[in-house]
């Protein structure tokens, strides 16, 4: 969108800097990425860097007026968590990047998730971008390296020992984030841990380090819900039911009470119309509308096609929703002259004792398919993947 960063960059671009790129980072992991990184990044204007910062900004004083009341009925009674927290740690706010019907260029809210992303993988692939492409260096960055890692490092380990802290997560090992475990550890000094490998003592946990049971007292935890439910069968000693003396980061609760489950109670100009499938008007046009079931992540269960014969058929109608249709705009050019469309995440933090959440940095997905996924574009394309955006006021 920025014509003098694309024209620089892309003419900066070989395969070979791809590949450095790709080497940097698992080098600095020592772990190969296992989802496909693209090309490169995407360069915003201020005016839309303030469009989508002012959408954010709204929504987090929106979420602030809900009661506690309000957000635990999103909460489904079969996990419900005990030892909740009183606010939430992380947040990921997601917004397509779309043109208005004026042709403007404007954020879209997609999703927003009270859970934690790719923080430590980001950190580690603007680094790296950086030393690949030294002109990229005329952006600031939002904050400093060292900031990033003291603010991250806080709001993870805070007073507690590092070994005292896991990043908890299901078969770590076969999950396709898993570099940005292992960068984690890196900056934080935590190990990970499987949610099977936990062992249950009384109300204390702990985990093998080495050989050493060593006590849990902080849980950075990385564990989707929807996953877990897609292993019933699994054996554990302990569940997230349990009672136990732990501090979470962030408290499972919140993984639904900050979810698709209030896309319907939000409101501004760049939040399309969104309604719980029990409380939908009749007269929708379904064909402008996206089925969304409220717990599912990473896009699993969205149906861009639904119809009132699929909607019939569906019995827990409160679990899903229907949210109108956006159109993501393709801006973004590649080498060859085609183009990308791409969504954006802002990613927040918000340590105990913040009275708000504070920006971090941001994680773009493009492809040039319907939906975001890479799955769906061709496999031959390029400028598709996980990337990031670099904003027009942050060059000098």
């Amino acid at each position: 969108m920025i014509t003098k960063f694309r024209e620089q960059f892309n003419k900066a671009f070989s395969q070979e800097k791809y590949q450095q790129l790709q080497h940097k980072i698992e080098e600095a992991a020592q772990s190969e990425i296992a989802f496909r990184l693209s090309e490169s990044p995407v360069f915003l204007t201020k005016d839309f860097k303030e469009k989508v910062f002012s959408a954010a900004k709204s929504i987090i004083q929106q979420i602030e007026t809900f009661s506690e009341e309000e957000l635990n009925k999103a909460i489904p009674p079969d996990s419900v968590a005990p030892g909740d927290a009183s606010h939430y740690h992380f947040l990921a706010v997601d917004f397509g990047i779309c043109k208005n019907e004026k042709g403007e260029v404007v954020p879209q809210l997609i999703e927003l998730q009270a859970f934690p992303s790719l923080f430590g993988f980001q950190y580690q692939y603007e680094t790296s971008l950086r030393e690949v492409y030294p002109f990229l260096k005329e952006f600031e960055r939002p904050i400093s390296e060292e900031e990033y890692i003291e603010k991250l490092y806080n709001v993870v380990v805070g007073s507690e020992n590092p070994e005292n802290v896991i990043l908890l997560e299901l078969f770590p090992e076969k999950q396709k984030t898993n570099i940005d475990f292992y960068i984690t550890e890196k900056l934080l000094g935590i190990k990970t841990v499987c949610y099977t490998q936990l062992i249950k003592e009384g109300r204390k946990l702990y985990y093998d380090n080495k050989g050493k049971k060593t006590p849990i007292n902080r849980i950075y935890n990385r564990v989707i819900f929807d996953e877990l439910h897609h292993h019933k069968e699994l054996k554990t000693q302990f569940q997230f039911t349990d009672n136990v003396d732990v501090t979470w980061v962030t408290h499972p609760n919140w993984f639904f009470k900050v979810s698709k489950y209030i896309l319907p109670k939000l409101h501004h100009e760049f939040i399309p119309d969104t309604f719980y499938l029990s409380e939908a008007p009749k007269d929708l046009n379904l064909e402008q509308y996206v089925l969304k079931p409220l717990f599912s992540f990473a896009g699993s269960g969205i149906n861009l096609h639904p119809t009132q014969e699929i909607l019939d058929k569906i019995e827990d109608k409160e679990n899903y929703i229907l949210q109108k249709k956006v159109t993501y705009a393709p801006l973004f050019k590649d080498i060859n002259g085609d183009k990308s469309k791409a969504e954006i995440r802002l990613l927040f933090v918000k340590a105990e004792e913040d009275e708000k959440p504070y920006f971090m940095t941001n994680l773009v997905r493009m492809t040039k398919a319907d939906m975001v996924n890479v799955d769906f574009n061709k496999k031959d394309a390029i400028w598709i993947g996980s990337s990031i955006a670099l904003f027009e006021n942050n060059a000098e």
